[in-house]
């Protein structure tokens, strides 16, 4: 109802509050109103790449490490000197080297 007596053309008058004054001895000590606590919006997340899928390599077959001649089998890599038969060595170019124990004999140049 007290809108509709309030001119046209005026606007609005809000009323302001005040913090309330205490006198405590010498000093007033002036309230502050309760903080108001603004909501934090959280960041947007960029959707995530997918990763290709891993892909395995192909084991060796047992043909590959040895050769049929006419005298019959033949290895092509050595064995370990530690490890014994059945650890093949591998053939890095310059040296060999076995995967079970980390022996590594060189080539000659």
């Amino acid at each position: 109802m007290a809108e509709k007596s309030r001119e046209k053309g005026k606007p609005a008058e809000k009323a302001v509050e005040k913090p309330a004054e205490k006198t405590t001895g010498k000093t007033a000590v002036v309230e502050k109103p309760a903080a108001v606590e603004i909501p934090v919006e959280k960041p947007v997340e960029k959707p995530k790449e997918k990763k290709p899928p891993k892909v395995k390599k192909k084991e060796k077959k047992a043909h590959t490490r040895y050769k049929v001649d006419e005298k019959g089998l033949t290895r092509l890599l050595p064995y370990c000197e530690r490890c014994g038969q059945g650890y093949f060595m591998a053939d890095h170019g310059d040296r060999y080297s076995c995967g079970h124990c980390g022996f590594t004999r060189y080539k000659r140049a």
